[in-house]
């Protein structure tokens, strides 16, 4: 009698379940597995590329807000001893002149609505 068994209605021959390993070329199938690491590793580097690029812009960023900061601290201890530094004043007769630049083209604005509304 062969090793062949009975279950649930159907004949079972015994040995390895799943599919059957098809009959693969060794070396396609190295040459795809290399050609898979030179991709991984094409990604890999330009993965740090990428961040290494990154890190640097945040780098250079953090020097330019220290450097914001330090400039703060130094108008700080001069504004602390009694004297305005010319930066704040130009950024203060700045936002003056930008003010009244704003008010005065609000008026010629006004002023040119009432002179359309009356030209009717």
């Amino acid at each position: 009698m062969d090793d062949s068994k009975v279950v649930g209605g159907k004949v079972k021959k015994p040995g390895k379940r799943g599919r059957k390993p098809a009959k693969i070329d060794l070396k396609a199938k190295l040459e795809r597995s290399r050609q898979s690491a030179r991709e991984c590793r094409a990604r890999k580097k330009l993965r740090y590329q990428y961040l290494e690029e990154l890190v640097s812009s945040r780098e250079r960023a953090i020097c330019a807000l220290r450097e914001e900061l330090e400039m703060y601290k130094q108008w700080c201890m001069a504004m602390d001893q009694g004297k305005i530094p010319s930066e704040i004043k130009a950024l203060l007769t700045g936002e003056e002149q930008s003010k009244s630049q704003q008010n005065s083209s609000r008026h010629n604005k006004a002023g040119k609505a009432d002179a359309n509304s009356s030209s009717w």
